[in-house]
C-alpha cells in the first residue's frame, strides 16, 4: 500500500525539502511540482476528472511525498482535504466550478475546517457566525491557523454558526472575495514554506452559491474519516523516512537498535493496514474513536522512529547538515502530535466517550 512518486517528482521535492522547512524556497512552486505529477486527481472518481480509486489510495500518495518533505505533505493534505469537501458536497453546482482548478494546481485549496473538527468534538464553539439576509447570510469571524494560503490566490472552507437558529453551514470563500483577509505567514519553528497563516472575515456576503452544506452537523461527521485519515498519511510518511534512515545507519555498532526498528516498522504496517481497512469498510463514520485510536498510534509511531534514528545516526546526527536530513525530520516530528485535532485533543474525547459509555452502564 504505497505511491511511487515519479523520480523528477521525489528529486524535486529532496531539493528543496529544507527551503520548504525553513522557509526560504519559493513556495508558489510547490502546488504545480504536485498538480504535475497528477497527485491531486488520486482518489477523485473519474466522472469528475479525477484518476479513479479510493480516499486510501490519496493516503498513500500523501505518505509518499512526506517521506521527502512534511510541509510539502501538509500542503497536500489541506488542499485534498478542501478537494474532498467537494466530492462530499450535494452542492454539484459548487463542484463542477470548483474542482477543475483544484485538480491541476491552479487553485489553492484550504480546509479551514480545524476549528468545525473541534466544534464536533465539543472542544470549542465555531470562530464566525452568520447573520441572514434574504436568501444569503452575512459573516463574521477569524480562522487563526489555515494552511495553503497561497499568496497568489486561494479559496477555502469555513464552518459558519447562525444567529438565527438555522443549522451550521459549511461554506467556500475566495481569497479576493471583499471582506475576506489574510495575516502575514505565521511565525512556525518549522514547515514554514506551507503558506500557514490566519484569516479574517469581516462582513463577508454570500448566497447559496458558496454552500458546500447546509448542516454542519450531519455533515461533518460523514467527512471526517477522511480528514483524518488523509491528515494520518503525514505521520505514515516522516515514521518511513524515519526508519529508513535509521535502517541506513545501523552500523555493527548499534545492531543493538535492530530488534526496536523491526517492531516499530512492525507495528506501523499493521496501522497503515487498520487505516485502509477502516476506510475502505466505511467502519471510521460509526466508529470515529478507532480512528482517534489510529491517529494517536501514529503519532506514537513518529516519536519512536525519529528517537531510532537519533541512536543510529548518533554524533553526526547533532550536525548542522541540512542533506543529513535529521534536524528537519525532528522538527517536523514536533508538528504531528499537535495538527488539529490535536492528541491531547483526542485523548480527552475518548475519556469523555470512554465516561459516558461507563455511566450509561
Amino acid at each position: 500500500m504505497s505511491t511511487v512518486l515519479p523520480e523528477g517528482l521525489r528529486d524535486w521535492l529532496n531539493a528543496h525539502a529544507p527551503a520548504l522547512n525553513d522557509g526560504s524556497a519559493n513556495d508558489e512552486a510547490l502546488l504545480p511540482a504536485l498538480a504535475s505529477a497528477g497527485l491531486f486527481a488520486i482518489g477523485v472518481p473519474e466522472s469528475f476528472g479525477g484518476a479513479g480509486g479510493r480516499t486510501g489510495d490519496a493516503v498513500d500518495a500523501i505518505a509518499a511525498v512526506a517521506e521527502h518533505s512534511l510541509a510539502a505533505a501538509f500542503v497536500f493534505w489541506g488542499h485534498r482535504a478542501f478537494i474532498e469537501y467537494l466530492l462530499a458536497s450535494p452542492n454539484a453546482a459548487l463542484r463542477e466550478r470548483r474542482l477543475p482548478a483544484l485538480l491541476n494546481g491552479t487553485q489553492a485549496g484550504a480546509t479551514g475546517l480545524s476549528n468545525a473538527m473541534k466544534f464536533l468534538c465539543g472542544i470549542e464553539s465555531l470562530q464566525i457566525e452568520a447573520v441572514r439576509e434574504g436568501e444569503g447570510w452575512r459573516l463574521d469571524g477569524k480562522l487563526p491557523w489555515v494552511t495553503n494560503l497561497r499568496k497568489s490566490g486561494f479559496v477555502f472552507a469555513a464552518a459558519v454558526s447562525s444567529r438565527d437558529g438555522e443549522p451550521p453551514l459549511i461554506v467556500a470563500l475566495d481569497h479576493d472575495r471583499p471582506g475576506v483577509s489574510r495575516t502575514a505567514d505565521l511565525d512556525l519553528i518549522a514547515m514554514r514554506g506551507s503558506n500557514t497563516a490566519a484569516l479574517v472575515i469581516d462582513d463577508v456576503r454570500i448566497d447559496a452559491d458558496d454552500v458546500i452544506a447546509g448542516d454542519a452537523r450531519d455533515w461533518l461527521p460523514r467527512v471526517r474519516p477522511a480528514f483524518l485519515a488523509l491528515q494520518c498519511g503525514m505521520s505514515i510518511g516522516i515514521a518511513r523516512a524515519a526508519l529508513s534512515a535509521a535502517q541506513a545507519r545501523c552500523s555493527s555498532a548499534r545492531a543493538t537498535l535492530q530488534d526496536a526498528l523491526d517492531a516499530v516498522g512492525d507495528g506501523l504496517a499493521r496501522q497503515v493496514v487498520a487505516l485502509h481497512d477502516g476506510l475502505a469498510a466505511g467502519r471510521f463514520v460509526a466508529d470515529p474513536a478507532a480512528l482517534f485510536r489510529l491517529r494517536i498510534a501514529l503519532a506514537d509511531t513518529v516519536q519512536r522512529a525519529v528517537q531510532l534514528e537519533l541512536q543510529a545516526s548518533g554524533g553526526r546526527a547533532y550536525l548542522v547538515d541540512p542533506l543529513f536530513g535529521f534536524a528537519r525530520r525532528l522538527q517536523e516530528s514536533a508538528f504531528v502530535p499537535v495538527i488539529t485535532p490535536s492528541v491531547t485533543q483526542l485523548e480527552g474525547e475518548l475519556l469523555k466517550r470512554a465516561q459516558q459509555t461507563a455511566r450509561a452502564a
